[in-house]
């Protein structure tokens, strides 16, 4: 699972990853009537009025669950051990860019580049990760994904990258997948601090 070389980039999700965000899911999905398929995929599909009508109720969610958000323990000194190593940061969300922009103002939050659905495609499609790959100027084995779900996943796998951390307290919901399961993100800086000591500190250009 881990990359062969040096890790250069860690791409975050947002929600449930950095901060944690009182969403309910079902209900969301039955109120938009996704039959499965996801949501911003199931939105964009469909015709109008019923298209925008679904969108305010999406966004009501988003915007609620944002103003009630709260940083996860751990992130701050995370994002500080990457950045003294030279390591970038992408924050990668499915979620609008207003909303991206509370989060990072709310927790004065630096990340190297942020993605959000405005930039016209979104998990699990591996099309915003490769936009980072591309941005960063880097191969996917020198990168690795941090998320909570397994849209994280499917994205990762896609864009080749093989390193993917999944913060959660439930392991048991991705078993069998190849990935690394913690319980947060203060593990998952004790786990980086290991990595990154085996690697030369990398100087950014």
């Amino acid at each position: 699972m881990r990359s062969r070389k040096p890790i250069r980039a860690v791409l975050f999700d947002m929600d449930g990853t950095v901060v944690d965000v009182p969403y309910n899911w079902p209900e969301i999905k039955e109120k938009l009537e996704t039959r499965g398929v996801p949501i911003l995929t199931h939105l964009t599909a469909l015709e109008e009025p019923e298209r925008s009508l679904k969108w305010e109720i999406l966004t009501g969610y988003e915007d609620e669950a944002t103003s009630r958000a709260k940083l996860k323990k751990g992130i701050v000194e995370l994002l500080d051990l990457l950045a003294r190593r030279g390591v970038r940061t992408a924050l990668v969300t499915n979620n609008s860019g207003k909303n991206l922009r509370v989060i990072l103002e709310r927790f004065r939050l630096h990340f190297d580049l942020v993605l959000s659905r405005e930039s016209g495609f979104w998990k699990p499609s591996a099309a915003p990760f490769r936009t980072v790959l591309e941005r960063f100027g880097l191969e996917a084995d020198e990168c690795c994904v941090a998320g909570d779900s397994t849209i994280d996943i499917k994205a990762a796998e896609e864009a080749g990258i093989r390193s993917i951390f999944i913060l959660s307290g439930e392991p048991e919901r991705f078993s069998g997948l190849n990935v690394e399961i913690l319980a947060d993100a203060v593990a998952l800086t004790k786990r980086l601090r290991r990595i990154l000591r085996g690697q030369p500190k990398i100087t950014r250009p």
